[in-house]
């Protein structure tokens, strides 16, 4: 490898970043810091690896992988091991018949020859690298790069299965354009169906994801793709980084869910685990190759004490080679059209954010305390997909807010496309927990809402995954608890705590979705208020899989109530399909009025109008725009087609008046302003035109 310069090196737009933000300007020396350990990295895999494309090309060369001529190419990277074998079916499972030959830097290699012209090692045969540890023990381990694995279900340990079938799946459809308004439906394969079982990836292509394009939503982010031995891990203890799980059916079948997803025009993004890696050593990557280390830290740092996994080493060059590659396989080989990185906080600290607080205090993003190797590794990643692959999109799961993690590599930033917005949901938790409806906040609730680091995209969300989880609540189960189980049906009287429940349940959603960020996130089944928890099969649930599913069939009963929750969420995204306000500059919020209870904003030509009080209705109630014109209604939470009171005439028609109010030069009057309802009105930009009804 090439000597790495030991100049400081500036980001080619560093000070557009301090000039955009110059609380920033004394951590320079941080900013140029990182971006030496980054180019100074790439800058050794141009002149070592033959460049980014072929270094992270490596999943075509490591594990094992047919060649042109029926033959079998193996290589392993195990520089802990005093020898290295490949057994399985096809061998008889002769442990020592088929030695590896060393190479430099830890590497082995193997080439087995075809057979009559056909491969040596048959599709569907079972295969085991086996390592001669230090200590003369042998130990049979799966590839770290090994493409299929499952597990028998008299086993408690996973297979490596040699995946080569006659005939692959061919993607048919091209990726979707890149979007400029991301409304994302995060769903789990394995939970998508209402009976409690494992559902597969067919029955996600064919029965769940109509119903995602219908709902208005046109990106889903999966998890628990990567395979993990433990289900109830929710996916987020990898044990196979380079296999698709096998409990929901083939790697050609996710490919086919895939591809069915492009021809709706539907971008499909991998929930990515690179910030640690379950303890399993018999199906997993830990001690691979005999030794504490190989792929992660060795010690008290290669260990997670919350999440009881194994954590990368990122400043080593094969852990480099290993994860980038991983990227580049699930983008090539399936066609996923991007990644929400999980865990970015873990990776960006040494502390892993546990007992950490973050107030916003720009220390707390610099210093000693920041993992630069996780960091580099990130904008490693951010490059290559920018590089390679630009029209697909990453996004951080960062809680500390650390700058820049959204803008460009040339900036000195992480290059992540978004990040989510961690602190909405936590807020709505805060507010409906803590406070009575009296007592709600506007102030602090369009703070949340519009607290975003200037030109970083966000993706806002009422609720995720994690509230769903057994042990916490989602908002409708807040807002309603056992309720829901009930009284919601139509034939039931519409009790006080089933109306507030439901009507708070959308304008929650709206004003999440209108102001709290760039693109917008939402769980399955929490559209329609899903009325379980989620609890994956395991000892202490007596592995029942009776919460480990989503009931779409509420939606489907007249007689329910969750239609109307459904239907909402649904003529929402249509409408930000329509005008895009996800993609417009962030909101105007002419109003935050505490006693009235009123929040107003406006944002791509719409005027959104909220009013949270529990019981204040309001006639004649001036509101401050920019853009005079004639006005309609577009969308109103009061509807009955959403469970509604129907209070509000939808034909009639608001006249803008050159009359000032709250700092905007014209204004209209709304006649009335129903207690917790809200009201989306179309502007139209020529005074004499009308937007139709929606």
């Amino acid at each position: 490898m090439a000597a790495a310069s030991t100049e400081p090196l500036q980001p080619p737009r560093l000070q557009q970043l301090l000039e955009r933000d110059p609380y920033l300007a004394p951590f320079r020396t941080d900013f140029q810091r990182r971006y030496s350990l980054f180019y100074n990295h790439l800058k050794n895999i141009e002149e070592s690896e033959g460049g980014l494309d072929k270094f992270t090309k490596s999943y075509k060369t490591f594990g094992v992988n047919q060649l042109a001529d029926g033959g079998i190419y193996c290589k392993e990277w195990a520089p802990g091991a005093e020898a290295v074998f490949l057994a399985g079916d096809f061998n008889g499972w002769n442990p020592f018949s088929h030695p590896y030959k060393k190479l430099e830097y830890g590497k082995w290699e193997l080439f087995i020859p075809p057979k009559d012209g056909c491969s040596p090692v048959p599709h569907g045969s079972k295969l085991k690298v086996v390592i001669r540890a230090q200590n003369g023990a042998l130990l049979y381990r799966i590839s770290p790069w090994a493409r299929y694995v499952v597990r028998d279900e008299d086993k408690v340990n996973y297979d490596w299965v040699h995946w080569n079938p006659p005939q692959s799946y061919i993607h048919k459809n091209p990726s979707p354009k890149r979007l400029k308004s991301l409304r994302i439906y995060e769903s789990h394969v394995g939970i998508a169906s209402p009976e409690g079982k494992v559902a597969s990836y067919k029955n996600f292509t064919y029965n769940v994801l109509p119903r995602i394009k219908d709902l208005g939503y046109n990106c889903v982010q999966l998890m628990a793709i990567m395979e993990h031995a433990y289900y109830a891990s929710f996916g987020y203890q990898v044990t196979s980084f380079f296999a698709a799980s096998s409990r929901y059916g083939t790697p050609d079948d996710l490919k086919e869910m895939i591809d069915v997803a492009h021809s709706m025009g539907i971008t499909v993004l991998l929930d990515v685990v690179h910030s640690h890696a379950s303890k399993n050593s018999e199906d997993g990557l830990n001690q691979f190759d005999g030794t504490d280390s190989c792929f992660f830290h060795s010690g008290y740092r290669g260990n997670h004490q919350l999440w009881d996994s194994r954590l990368f080493d990122y400043a080593n060059w094969e852990v480099l080679r290993f994860l980038l590659s991983n990227l580049r396989m699930w983008i090539e080989d399936y066609r996923f059209d991007g990644f929400r990185f999980d865990g970015v906080t873990s990776m960006l600290y040494h502390h892993h954010g546990i007992g950490t607080g973050f107030s916003g205090d720009y220390n707390e993003y610099f210093g000693l305390h920041v993992d630069e190797d996780a960091l580099c590794y990130l904008m490693l990643a951010n490059h290559m997909i920018n590089s390679l692959h630009p029209e697909c999109i990453t996004i951080a799961e960062d809680v500390s807010g650390m700058p820049a993690l959204c803008r460009p590599v040339a900036e000195g930033g992480g290059g992540f496309d978004y990040r989510l917005a961690m602190a909405i949901p936590d807020k709505w938790i805060q507010i409906i927990k803590e406070l009575k409806d009296e007592d709600w906040n506007m102030g602090n609730i369009v703070h949340t809402l519009t607290n975003r680091r200037y030109e970083e995209k966000y993706i806002a969300y009422a609720e995720s995954h994690d509230q769903a989880l057994v042990g916490d609540k989602t908002l409708a189960f807040r807002l309603m608890d056992a309720e829901m189980y009930t009284n919601m049906s139509v034939l039931m009287p519409l009790t006080p705590v089933i109306d507030r429940g439901i009507q708070l349940h959308k304008m929650i959603r709206l004003i999440t979705h209108a102001l709290g960020g760039e693109s917008y996130l939402n769980f399955m089944g929490n559209e329609f208020g899903h009325p379980e928890w989620l609890d994956f099969p395991r000892i202490g649930n007596n592995e029942s899989y009776h919460y480990a599913r989503r009931q779409f069939n509420l939606t489907e009963d007249d007689l329910l109530r969750y239609k109307f929750l459904n239907a909402f969420d649904r003529d929402m995204n249509k409408l930000e399909e329509r005008f895009g306000w996800l993609a417009s500059p962030q909101a105007y919020v002419s109003e935050k009025h505490e006693s009235n209870k009123v929040i107003a904003f406006e944002r791509a030509g719409l005027i959104f109008i909220f009013n949270f009080h529990p019981y204040q209705s309001y006639v004649d109630y001036r509101v401050g725009i920019e853009t005079p014109g004639k006005y309609k209604i577009l969308l109103d939470s009061d509807a009955g087609e959403y469970g509604g009171h129907q209070r509000l005439d939808h034909n009639t028609e608001y006249f803008s008046e050159e009359y000032p109010h709250n700092y905007r030069p014209n204004s209209i009057m709304r006649y009335c302003l129903n207690a917790r309802s809200l009201h989306l009105c179309g502007t139209c930009l020529v005074a004499d035109s009308v937007t139709a009804s929606y």
